[in-house]
């Protein structure tokens, strides 16, 4: 058999493990891993400039994909770069890879540059953590990793190779196992649970999260709520939620508090499917941290990690549900807006001109929480959020998504602010001419931590604060930064503009940029 270092290793093994596509933005100890991806044919290499993008377009690839991808990434340093993204990657219950460079063994005592305890970093946002300590460990750990990373409801798996294990001569590994285990079913206890409050005959609500949220588990979700007349509901946070023409509508928990309480407020039973208690996203004098009563029931019917689809068709055998029909949206003319160029006109713009079978990658914060009214009949279209609040995700995760789907037409709908956080990914997008449309909803400030000033009581506020929360002296032009990278743009600054530059984006074939100048 052909000779091998831990490198070559570690790459014939992701391969072998269907783990094709590597994110990258390595350093010095991942030297011997960026030529082993060179002579070993059959992985996608894709840099990333910043390590939050490296890790972002891995999650938006494995949302779309459910399979993992492979990160690489350089030591602590370069994996604190990326713990932001890593953290939405958690949050959304995707699988992911995560390779991380290290020191060469018995290097770390000098306490030279760049040591830092990649362990205790990588555990913060990780599922599972290893270091390989011999390069004959590789592969059985690679393939460790891959097994975690694909257990649902999907993991992030962090393996930590020293470059000394690298460069070493690997013998070869005997038989590597990839399959996870297999998914779980609730216990006929918390079917039993369920059923009894559907037939209460008191108000019922069915919070779906996770895979629970694809087209047909919501066909079944639907199916139950006709027989019971339970309601649906997903967290405001999803991972990816399939919608639009000919599929079931379900509606978000609102972001601010008060409105969410107010969604479970004549609840008598909330049944979880894959969610979790529904919580506020922060803390707030005098609010409470869950949205649900103390009065009403929990049902926690099915875990993340179960198997949600089938969890759904158990309870509708059930309850009878499985003759009924399920209510899906039916198609309307979405008019395109006229006159001033509005947040709310941006979002019926989108509407009115998004292409069936788009992926619509949404960072648009306070700007876009008016998507989901004005999208409802819009073509049939994969919805991927901002999961777990740090910002940043929305460039990358179209750039991962538009990896994982060519032929599909990514439109990301960004925030200003949240896109500076990691605007190299429009550069990646044009190196790997991606279908992808950004749309920057150029409002000029942090707006949503206006409203998180007067969430905390802080109702007033003066010069220095304003200072903090925008964006402008100088001003800047999201129209010359995508052309610095590569990124054909152009600015709208009525309603009229931007549905032109919509039809332009989406009719032409690779990454465009759209600053909708709201309100100037």
């Amino acid at each position: 058999m052909e000779k091998m270092n831990g490198a070559e290793s570690l790459v014939r093994t992701l391969l072998a493990g269907k783990v094709d596509v590597c994110f990258a933005n390595p350093g010095t100890s991942e030297m011997q891993f960026v030529a082993a991806l060179d002579r070993i044919p059959g992985m996608r290499c894709v840099l990333g400039l910043f390590e939050g993008v490296v890790t972002g377009a891995a999650d938006g690839y494995a949302r779309m994909t459910d399979r993992p991808a492979s990160t690489l990434l350089h030591l602590a340093p370069g994996l604190g770069n990326g713990l932001a993204n890593l953290h939405n990657a958690k949050r959304a219950q995707v699988p992911l890879v995560n390779i991380v460079g290290e020191h060469r063994q018995g290097h770390k005592v000098t306490d030279s540059a760049l040591t830092g305890d990649i362990e205790g970093v990588a555990r913060t946002m990780s599922d599972w953590v290893k270091t390989s300590t011999s390069a004959d460990d590789i592969a059985a750990d690679a393939a460790q990793a891959i097994r975690e990373a694909r257990q649902l409801p999907g993991r992030i798996a962090t393996l930590i190779l020293p470059a000394d294990t690298a460069w070493t001569e690997a013998r070869p590994s005997g038989a590597l196992d990839f399959e996870p285990p297999a998914p779980t079913m609730p216990d006929d206890a918390r079917f039993e649970a369920a059923i009894r409050a559907l037939k209460s005959g008191e108000r019922v609500m069915l919070v779906l999260a996770g895979r629970a949220l694809r087209e047909e588990s919501l066909a079944l979700a639907s199916r139950i709520a006709q027989r019971t007349g339970a309601a649906l509901v997903a967290p405001w946070g999803v991972g990816r939620l399939q919608r639009g023409v000919g599929r079931v509508a379900i509606e978000r928990v609102p972001a601010p508090v008060d409105a969410g309480v107010a969604t479970f407020k004549d609840a008598r039973h909330v049944i979880l499917v894959g969610a979790k208690a529904p919580a506020a996203m922060f803390g707030y004098p005098g609010k409470p941290d869950f949205l649900v009563g103390k009065g009403t029931e929990l049902i926690h019917l099915a875990r993340p990690g179960d198997d949600l689809h089938q969890t759904l068709r158990e309870l509708a055998v059930r309850v009878g549900a499985l003759q009924e029909k399920p209510v899906v949206v039916a198609a309307v003319d979405v008019a395109p807006p006229e006159g001033p160029l509005t947040a709310e006109a941006v979002l019926r713009a989108v509407a009115a001109t998004m292409p069936h079978d788009a992926i619509v990658a949404d960072e648009s914060i306070t700007a876009g929480r008016m998507f989901f009214p004005f999208s409802r009949a819009a073509p049939a279209h994969d919805y991927l959020q901002l999961t777990g609040g740090a910002l940043g995700c929305g460039i990358p995760m179209s750039t991962g998504a538009a990896i994982a789907c060519p032929d599909r037409k990514v439109i990301n709908l960004e925030g200003d602010g949240s896109s500076l956080y990691t605007i190299q990914g429009l550069w990646t997008q044009a190196r790997e001419r991606l279908d992808v449309l950004t749309i920057v909803f150029a409002n000029r400030g942090y707006q949503v931590l206006k409203g998180e000033l007067q969430a905390v009581g802080a109702h007033t506020w003066g010069e220095r604060a304003e200072r903090m929360l925008s964006i402008v002296d100088p001003d800047i032009s999201w129209v010359k930064l995508a052309e610095g990278m590569g990124v054909e743009a152009a600015a709208a600054t009525t309603s009229e503009e931007l549905v032109r530059l919509m039809k332009h984006g989406v009719s032409r074939k690779g990454p465009f940029l759209i600053e909708a100048r709201i309100g100037r």
